[in-house]
């Protein structure tokens, strides 16, 4: 029987590439997004699509029930991709700008793996993936706020990794550094809305460094690696008897693993901060 997958986040970049790449694989995909035009436009690519806001607690439930309908009443594979950033010093973050994060990037991800889990305890098997980062367990200036949800993901994923040890549900992380996606882009909005900048006691620092980097393309990062570096771990995860634990994509996130391994943490910290 064909197996089926319910993506988020696949508007662009690694869920693009992931509802493609693992329909090609013969897989079921229902490729989610926030907005009603990317989905029809994934629909017109061949692909099953409807809308999913991690933010909005109908619209996560409305996919779920939706995806049941169209399985009748099963689903193989939840993978969790859907994020974006708000760049910014830690201080000048407000409180309710990691709210905002947190619904999406966070509290997101465990509703929706929350009501997934009983259909997978019924049919006797399933997959959970969930997609952090090389920040999920590596701190980086500028990006505090993306930084502390994927720390608090990797947690709240382990966790359940041990809790369903116990039953026939596997649990993975997926860890990818640099990927080409539009994170950069699509991060500014919530840049501009949240962060104030010029009233900022790093104000100069801003105009040296993160204004530059945000707002002007400098083409790809060396280590970068297209979205489907992600895809092919994805595939594995979803697919091999024994899926791994964590899956480290790129070379940046293979040299921090080790780092961290080895190095104490002052001289770690002394590392990352030099970039």
């Amino acid at each position: 029987m064909t197996k089926t997958v319910l993506m988020t986040g696949c508007s662009s970049g690694i869920g693009y590439d992931a509802a493609h790449g693992m329909a090609a694989r013969g897989w079921r995909v229902f490729a989610t997004c926030r907005k009603q035009e990317d989905c029809a436009r994934l629909r017109d690519e061949g692909l099953e699509s409807f809308p999913l806001d991690y933010e909005d607690e109908e619209s996560l439930r409305g996919a779920v029930a939706e995806t049941l309908r169209r399985t009748g009443g099963t689903l193989d594979a939840l993978y969790n991709n859907g994020a974006y950033a708000i760049p910014g010093a830690v201080e000048d973050l407000p409180r309710d700008a990691l709210r905002a994060i947190y619904e999406a990037n966070l509290f997101g991800y465990h509703d929706l793996t929350r009501m997934i889990i009983p259909v997978m305890r019924a049919q006797g098997h399933g997959r959970l993936v969930n997609c952090s980062s090389v920040l999920g367990f590596t701190p980086m200036k500028w990006r505090g706020a993306y930084v502390s949800t994927k720390f608090a993901l990797e947690g709240l994923t382990q966790t359940l990794r041990l809790e369903m040890q116990d039953t026939p549900i596997h649990v993975s992380l997926i860890q990818p550094g640099p990927i080409t996606s539009d994170i950069r882009q699509n991060s500014i909005p919530h840049f501009e809305k949240w962060i104030d900048w010029r009233g900022s006691a790093r104000a100069d620092q801003y105009e040296n460094t993160l204004i530059k980097r945000l707002y002007e393309s400098r083409g790809p990062d060396r280590f970068e690696l297209p979205a489907d570096a992600v895809t092919i771990k994805l595939a594995h995860a979803l697919e091999a008897k024994t899926p791994r634990y964590n899956y480290y994509v790129t070379r940046p996130t293979y040299m921090m693993v080790a780092l961290k391994r080895v190095l104490p943490a002052r001289l770690f910290e002394w590392v990352v901060a030099k970039g």
